[in-house]
């Protein structure tokens, strides 16, 4: 496979099927290879050979269809083309590895964590005549996202292995069937009805495992007991010793908790099962079965002397006033209360709850404000990984406190924005845990770091939870039940609204082309689903919207919006435009009410802007709800995910369109490049960066990405990257030379010295050999000669060249330059002392925005040295065509003849070193004169004196190889003849001077 697409060795190749390939209506039948970066085809029939590569970053859709022509196929789309394959084994499972490898992909695209992770795979280690160990690696990487998203479980929870089995629910008196699945740290249960039976045993609370006597109605069962005085009973288990085995190996292995007496000591944390610390708890204490209440109760104080911390929820601590617990309202929440303490009671509390279609009934109706933070947390997960890091976030706030970043600059800017309205931020308490909150999860996540939104989130899960819970309450969110979505590019929320769009023309397809005539989709998606509603919905509201999230995830959201869309459809069809219709979606939004709520209303400022003339007409935010799950029920998570895939695709290629444009429009003004021609080279340039990071012995390529950057900083490539790509695109073709040759336009290039170039400095090196006039390209040529583009080591005398040439810049200066830098002085001493002088600095404004461009007489003069390397190069760029045989030649000769009056030079400035000191000495006394000082002139001569043998074999050399010296002497075409033609001029002060240095302007003028 590598042979035939020409792929190195570390191309790893997945699986490979037999198919067909339609080319126009005919099929060829061939082998499709699917490597971890490419998708490959060939076939060859008939005498006819057809090879596909396709880098699965270039696919933009993927999609399995049946159609009339081509039945049961898999289309590949890309920027170019659409490809059809079709004639499959086993069409789900091809389709499915491609998905998966996209994917992948397109998060190599979107972050280099996840790069370096899949970089990391296993290679096969033994050949299967079925499958690949590849195959299988990725096999169970999905099942793990699959098991990690239904169950809410950490991201390094690696799933062991599933059965199917029987769950005794002691609810209903029944032996439900499903699936039990086990792995380090947690055995989880999923029934096969939907929503009948879901559980989670953390391994950390397991006392007791052992196998109970086998019946003919309970055969093969288990038991497990838990610290909480909860027993579970699971039958029909296929492997029970086997199983049994597992687990006693995996609660071997979970760690214990700290000693007791630590100052961090979690007294209801469930440690290790050997621990015989635990004290015994009655089932009817509230730490058996409530955590949080004794978290809530614990004094946490992670930055004393300071400023208070918030050990509980702010809510608690601003409460305005408890009129409200004395009514109706204070009634009803009692009676929630009572309703949920009934479920604890039935189906138990904690960690270890039978999750059935009652708890979603009872989240629908609204939890407790009491037992809110507690419930957020067991929902979403983010329980277990707040147990398993104890004193993680004290940590990170010790380690954050006092540093500031970006991030953190943001974060103060938007504190005193986080619900203002709401007494617990009008104060430096609920100001200061918002502040240690945020700056933790930046300093946790910095490729996250800080995202608008954030604060209004954190804000309300401070009201109900203490700082630590709502820390871990952020990480789940941000990184688990709403990924992509808290970054610079909110990749996340974009992908949500192309589902929300999708969803829309299937559902409401009256108002989809209506919503997309308006463009009002793509405005209220992102407000909506990244604040959860929190900013477009009185707070008392959409707190109930984040008590359905938590337990149900983004699928709630999405429905809730399509069930808004459709209560307001007969109004947005008539709106003329999109201020007409986010008017109307607006006011909407701010008057859905909670009448249960026993807070006292927070003033909602969206509302105070779209208020209109007409009494409001009030919605229960319980009536909307119960509307959503009526009418858009039938939304599936998994179906979710997979619609999230197909938008990924979309929206990152989306994004990689976008910052092409933009650096191609960001490069083009300087550029003689076509924008078609930009676009085509930033493709190949990108593609050269990519490969790198396939095919690289390291991973210094993915890590010097950075997604913070600007467009144009993040693709870089190094030096044998550019070589690469300079030898297929140069039009100055040198043979073996031309890896010489790219090295030094790379070192040329690269201004800032990382041994990195962007883009901007690849096209403007390619743009001068191409689109430059013959000025241009010498110019090129010649700097392509000296340093830093020549390496010293290059040059036969690499130190003497280097320090002679330093020294003759430094030094030389003109009496007119010293009396023009003078005049200048004097002007804008004159021009200071003016009050009224602001024309004057615009215009030097001016002037140094303007690009100056370099003319010859600007570049420095050439050593001898430099002057033969330039000759070698010319001598490699001529063919042998007879059309450049007379310019070859005649350039051959001018190359000698001024090594030759470099020669004469020598004699000419020979003098005595008596002498030159003797002008150091007068330079001393008469500053005039210092321009004059053959300073310069003698750093030459001793360079020239100890080089002389080497100059005169350079030029005996010429005569047994006159091709050699003519095509050495190229660069030189035009300034031979000013040098012959005046040879006073040669003789002259400036040019005795610089006797050994050949003058940019003689060489190319």
């Amino acid at each position: 496979m590598r042979k035939q697409f020409g792929m190195p060795e570390v191309e790893k190749l997945v699986n490979y099927y037999s198919c067909s390939y339609w080319k126009g209506r005919v099929p060829r039948q061939g082998w499709l290879y699917l490597t971890v970066n490419h998708l490959c085809f060939y076939s060859f029939l008939l005498g006819k050979e057809v090879t596909l590569v396709i880098q699965w970053v270039d696919v933009t859709q993927l999609e399995k269809n049946a159609t009339l022509l081509f039945p049961e196929c898999i289309k590949v789309s890309t920027r170019d083309s659409e490809l059809y394959f079709s004639m499959f084994l086993n069409i789900n499972e091809t389709f499915k590895l491609m998905e998966q490898l996209a994917n992948i992909a397109m998060r190599q695209l979107l972050d280099n964590e996840s790069f370096l992770q899949d970089k990391s795979l296993p290679k096969p280690r033994k050949p299967l005549k079925n499958i690949s160990a590849l195959k299988r690696d990725l096999d169970a990487r999905a099942k793990n996202e699959c098991y990690r998203a239904t169950f809410r479980l950490p991201k390094d929870e690696c799933l062991d292995g599933h059965t199917d089995c029987t769950l005794w629910t002691p609810f209903n008196k029944m032996h439900i069937p499903g699936q039990m699945f086990v792995s380090n740290n947690y055995i989880c249960f999923a029934s096969k009805a939907e929503e009948a039976c879901h559980l989670i045993i953390p391994l950390r609370e397991v006392t007791i495992v052992e196998k109970a006597d086998s019946s003919s109605v309970l055969p093969s069962p288990l038991s497990i007991s838990t610290k909480s005085k909860m027993t579970f009973f699971f039958a029909n288990l296929r492997d029970r010793d086997f199983l049994v085995q597992r687990i006693s190996d995996f609660l071997q292995r979970t760690p214990s908790k700290k000693p007791c007496g630590s100052d961090r000591e979690w007294k209801w944390n469930l440690g290790d099962p050997g621990c015989e610390e635990v004290p015994e708890l009655p089932s009817s204490s509230p730490l058996a079965v409530s955590p949080p209440s004794a978290l809530n109760n614990r004094p946490v104080n992670f930055c004393a002397g300071e400023v208070p911390t918030a050990s509980q929820g702010l809510l608690k601590l601003f409460r305005r006033n408890s009129e409200e617990l004395l009514g109706p309202k204070g009634a009803k929440e009692k009676m929630k209360e009572e309703s949920w303490n009934i479920h604890f009671f039935e189906y138990g509390r904690g960690m270890c709850m039978y999750r059935t279609a009652k708890t979603r009934e009872l989240v629908q109706k609204g939890i407790p404000e009491n037992l809110r933070g507690e419930l957020w947390l067991l929902f979403s997960g983010a329980w277990n990984e707040m147990v398993t890091h104890p004193g993680y976030y004290g940590d990170l706030v010790e380690k954050s406190m006092g540093k500031y970043n970006l991030a953190t600059e943001e974060i103060e800017r938007d504190l005193h924005r986080s619900m203002p309205e709401h007494p617990a931020f009008q104060n430096e308490l609920g100001i200061a845990a918002l502040r240690r909150v945020l700056t933790a999860y930046a300093f946790r996540n910095p490729t996250i770091g800080y995202c608008q939104a954030m604060n209004i989130v954190t804000s309300v899960l401070l009201l109900y939870c203490n700082e630590e819970e709502a820390f871990w309450l952020l990480v789940a969110l941000c990184e688990r039940m709403l990924p992509d979505y808290y970054n610079t590019r909110v990749v996340g929320a974009l992908v949500d609204q192309g589902i929300f769009e999708e969803l829309t023309r299937e559902y409401l397809p009256q108002l989809s082309e209506k919503m997309q005539e308006l463009g009002v989709i793509s405005t209220i998606s992102l407000s909506w689903f990244l604040t959860l509603f929190l900013s477009v919905m009185p707070f008392e509201s959409a707190v109930v919207i984040v008590d359905c999230f938590f337990y149900e995830g983004i699928k709630f959201i999405l429905q809730v919006s399509l069930a808004i869309l459709d209560a307001n459809m007969e109004k947005l069809l008539q709106c003329c435009d999109e201020g007409e219709a986010m008017t109307i979606l607006g006011r909407y939004l701010d008057n859905v009410v909670n009448r249960q709520s026993v807070s006292p209303p927070i003033p909602h400022l969206h509302a105070l802007l779209t208020s209109g003339d007409d009494p409001p007409l009030e919605i229960d935010i319980f009536d909307l709800i119960k509307t959503s799950y009526e009418k858009f029920s039938n939304l599936k998570a998994d179906d979710i995910e997979q619609m999230r895939f197909k938008q990924r695709l979309k929206v990152i290629q989306s994004l990689e369109d976008t910052a092409k444009k933009s650096v191609v429009r960001a490069v083009s003004s300087d550029i003689g490049f076509s924008i078609e021609e930009l676009e085509e080279l930033y493709v190949v340039f990108k593609a050269k960066y990519l490969m790198s990071c396939y095919w690289g012995n390291n991973r210094a390529a993915a890590a010097r990405r950075d997604q913070s950057l600007p467009y144009l900083e993040q693709y870089r490539i190094d030096m044998e990257q550019f070589k690469e790509l300079f030898i297929s695109l140069t039009p100055w073709s040198c043979g073996a030379h031309t890896p010489v040759l790219a090295g030094r336009l790379f070192r040329l290039l690269d201004e800032n010295r990382d041994s990195l170039i962007n883009f901007k400095e690849f096209v403007t090196g390619m743009s001068g050999m191409y689109h430059g006039d013959l000025t241009d390209k010498l110019k090129i040529l010649y700097k392509l000669h000296l340093p830093p583009a020549l390496n010293p080591e290059e040059t036969e005398s690499a130190l003497e060249a280097t320090s002679y040439f330093t020294e003759d810049v430094t030094t030389e200066e003109t009496p007119e330059d010293k009396g023009r830098r003078n005049d200048n002085g004097q002007e804008k001493e004159e021009k200071g002392t003016s009050p009224q002088d602001y024309r004057y600095y615009l215009r030097m404004w001016a002037k140094e925005k303007e690009s100056k461009k370099e003319t010859i007489k600007d570049l420095p003069k050439m050593s001898q040295e430099q002057f033969i390397e330039l000759c070698k190069t010319l001598y490699n760029m001529f063919s042998e065509d007879p059309v450049e045989q007379e310019l070859y030649h005649a350039i051959a000769t001018v190359a000698s003849l001024l090594l030759r009056i470099g020669e004469v030079g020598k004699k000419f400035s020979s003098r005595p070193v008596r002498k030159s000191e003797d002008c150091k000495t007068n330079s001393t006394q008469d500053p005039v004169s210092e321009e004059e000082s053959p300073t310069s002139e003698q750093s030459q001569n001793s360079a020239v004196e100890q080089q002389p043998q080497a100059d005169h074999e350079d030029k005996t050399c010429g005569d047994p190889q006159p091709e050699k010296t003519q095509q050495e002497n190229q660069t030189l075409g035009d300034g031979s003849g000013e040098g012959q033609g005046s040879p006073l001029q040669l003789l002259s002060d400036d040019e005795t001077k610089d006797d050994m240095s050949m003058s940019s302007y003689s060489m190319v003028s």
